[in-house]
């Protein structure tokens, strides 16, 4: 025990794991925090759309040699992609989820050619599917942080609205609320978590910080806020547990643990923790 706390501070002294853990925690608590409204408007699979769209954005960003601004190039495309898939849902035939699929399966597509024109299929593109939060820039790092910040507070600040819209956006429309606006404001929040969550998760695993931490939360807590407050904790908790894992594990054939799928695998374990629970208060 006194060994992995060794290698663990050893390990957090790095800058660029402290690097990975300041944006990391951050990213994490924006997506538990939009995740809620998403998981209940049974709208969470938005996120791996639009992080299919970002790795057509990071590619093209890639071919255009602007790899090392990518997040400055995918974020106004997701974002416009984000709005255009709630006009698209909202106002034609093409409904959710198959709005989600035509979407974000075009986008994947798309990326992995103009790729395989460019660098080909190499080291890259497994950092751009799974994510490589060690590996983010001084400058990536500034630009999560303060679009997180952004997102929290925006968050915080229409809480109230999201908490409407989330239950029941017809009441909130036949009041005279702009119910539209406020799913607008949480798809482009989600665009902004996605694009900066890109990083650390990756284009195929971002949508589990959206969705995991809210699902676990439901089974225990009741209360919009009490769901919103655990799937924080949740979030954050398994991030910096996945973090640590993946620094300190080495097999005994020399391989490292991913550092995405790390994180996913200890946001699953809590899931099944807390649906035993679940299970045994229901049984009592």
């Amino acid at each position: 025990m006194s060994n992995t706390f060794s290698l663990l501070s050893y390990y957090f002294g790095f800058t660029f794991v402290q690097r990975a853990v300041i944006a990391g925690v951050l990213i994490s608590l924006c997506a538990a925090l939009l995740g809620v409204s998403l998981v209940l408007k049974r709208y969470s699979m938005i996120g791996d759309g639009l992080s299919h769209v970002g790795f057509g954005a990071t590619a093209i960003a890639a071919a255009l040699n602007l790899a090392d601004v990518s997040l400055y190039v995918s974020i106004p495309i997701v974002v416009v992609s984000a709005f255009f898939l709630l006009r698209l849902s909202e106002n034609s035939k093409i409904k959710g989820d198959a709005a989600i699929g035509i979407i974000s399966s075009g986008a994947l597509a798309i990326g992995t050619v103009i790729i395989s024109f460019t660098n080909g299929m190499n080291t890259d593109v497994c950092n751009y599917l799974f994510g490589s939060p060690l590996t983010m820039t001084r400058s990536d790092v500034y630009l999560s942080v303060g679009l997180s910040v952004v997102v929290i507070l925006l968050y915080v600040l229409f809480y109230n609205k999201i908490f409407a819209v989330t239950f029941d956006e017809n009441f909130m429309k036949a009041t005279g609320l702009r119910a539209n606006l406020y799913n607008t404001v949480i798809a482009v929040l989600t665009a902004v978590t996605i694009v900066l969550g890109m990083k650390v998760m990756g284009a195929l695993l971002i949508s589990a910080l959206i969705i995991f931490p809210a699902v676990s939360s439901m089974r225990l807590c009741k209360s919009f806020f009490s769901v919103t407050i655990s799937s924080a904790i949740i979030s954050v908790v398994c991030f910096l547990v996945g973090l640590g894992v993946s620094c300190v594990y080495v097999s005994p054939n020399g391989y490292t643990l991913p550092t995405g799928a790390t994180i996913v695998i200890m946001n699953i374990i809590v899931f099944v923790v807390f649906t035993i629970i679940h299970k045994i208060r229901k049984m009592s």
